[in-house]
């Protein structure tokens, strides 16, 4: 059923495997980074602070479809390897349909309630009808958003990475167009970002839709068959993904709060800018650890320990090797990238760029943790990758909140980032070091059993 997955990957070729799921990230984070450049500079700092402060409910239907897209495509993509391969059809299809439930559901709750989400979030005067304009208009595109998610991550699945790759970089360039055409000739402000973000969205998942209906010989739409136990599984094995985004949009919601605290509108809109960032330098790593996923789930799938253990040496030299580049070049060139979103000499320009420096020492742990966490989803070991992700994003991370800016001030807000990073990635280490003789993706040749995970 699929042929491209049963490989022997060589480091070059996993690598290109997994390009068009990095280049899809890295789009992604570009047309975000584009809706940031045209609100930023032409509607108001103000504006990008509305988006930072209603982020939190993006963030939580972009944890619901990456839990679904994460563990789902790791259960599919292990069946196949097994050779169950009408089963992995059945899934797939339920996959999807729960997910646009999961996104009907979200939007009704979320038009029911917007003002007082907001309120919660700390929207208020003048920046309440920003917020109320740009969540609405996403709430109701967030079916949409979901099959987005499940669709890029089911290609790579389906052997098609670069048919994610291609219909992202659509998305992009539709979202890039229409930022400029709403908002600049005519001006329509936040409403029109949120409705060019809305647009991209849906070329996904038109062309998701299109090609699971027609790929006929490979993983396709079919009756989907309700097995709970598949959800379940599904969800366990994406959970880290989805504590990720819960605690993401915590962790959001704390540093507007810690920003207004000392410096006001224009500490919240030097987070904003310097989250934007994050995603695209984190974009790379992310990419390839959803490109690789499937190839993890197979070999482990049909017991190829040998495949495993190669791509495995071949993943950490890739993460180790691209987190300096990374590092390097943030380090590089902060100012012209703080420059996209700030005009220099600016207040807002003039926080953002020491705080960027700082901020930036955490991408050289980050990829680690990542792909680690990544890596235990693709086994389907969910509590080990839930437990990375939760430790990085929210325990370690409120931790420095918390504690660095009683002593180093605004500092220590920007340095609690790169604390999380370290802490995590001596945890991602012991688990990584701990589970090798469990699923053998180092050589243990004394052990040649295959044991199930925990």
């Amino acid at each position: 059923m699929n042929q491209s997955l049963s490989r022997n990957f060589t480091f070059g070729q996993l690598v290109w495997y997994a390009l068009p799921s990095i280049i899809m990230m890295v789009f992604m984070s570009l047309y975000t980074i584009v809706d940031g450049f045209f609100v930023a500079r032409f509607v108001s700092t103000d504006a990008l602070s509305a988006i930072n402060i209603v982020y939190p409910v993006i963030n939580l239907i972009l944890g619901v479809s990456i839990m679904l897209a994460t563990g789902g495509s790791a259960v599919v993509a292990r069946l196949m390897g097994e050779g169950r391969h009408q089963e992995a059809r059945e899934n797939f299809s339920l996959i999807v349909v729960v997910g646009v439930i999961a996104g009907v559901v979200i939007s009704a709750v979320g038009m029911l309630f917007t003002d007082p989400i907001i309120r919660l979030l700390g929207g208020s005067g003048d920046l309440l009808p920003l917020c109320r304009s740009y969540l609405q208009i996403l709430l109701l595109f967030a079916p949409a958003y979901i099959l987005q998610m499940l669709f890029q991550a089911f290609t790579m699945t389906a052997g098609k990475p670069a048919l994610g790759m291609i219909s992202t970089i659509l998305a992009g360039v539709v979202n890039g167009i229409l930022d400029y055409l709403l908002i600049v000739p005519l001006g329509m402000g936040i409403a029109g970002a949120a409705l060019a973000t809305a647009a991209g969205y849906l070329v996904p998942a038109a062309i998701g839709i299109i090609f699971f209906i027609r790929n006929k010989e490979g993983l396709h739409f079919t009756k989907p068959k309700f097995r709970g136990q598949v959800l379940r599984q599904s969800c366990l094995n994406g959970s880290s993904e989805m504590v990720t985004n819960l605690s993401t949009s915590v962790v959001t919601f704390l540093f507007n709060i810690l920003m207004l605290h000392y410096l006001g509108s224009d500490g919240v809109a030097s987070i904003t800018i310097v989250l934007y960032t994050q995603f695209l330098m984190t974009a790379v790593h992310l990419g390839f650890s959803l490109g690789v996923a499937p190839v993890i789930s197979y070999n482990y799938g049909c017991a190829n320990h040998t495949r495993l253990q190669n791509t495995f040496r071949s993943c950490m030299l890739f993460t180790l090797i691209s987190s300096v580049l990374v590092f390097a070049v943030s380090l590089a060139f902060p100012s012209p990238i703080v420059s996209i979103f700030s005009a220099p000499g600016s207040r807002v320009y003039d926080i953002t760029l020491h705080g960027f420096v700082l901020f930036s020492i955490n991408y050289l742990f980050s990829g680690v943790n990542i792909f680690s966490s990544a890596f235990f989803t693709a086994l389907s070991n969910g509590k080990i990758s839930a437990i990375i992700s939760f430790l990085r994003t929210f325990v370690f991370l409120v931790a420095g909140m918390l504690l660095l800016p009683t002593l180093l001030g605004v500092d220590g807000i920007w340095l609690s980032v790169p604390l999380a990073e370290l802490l995590t990635i001596f945890v991602s280490v012991l688990y990584l070091r701990g589970q090798r003789k469990n699923y053998h993706y180092t050589r243990e040749p004394h052990n040649k059993q295959k044991v199930q995970p925990n």
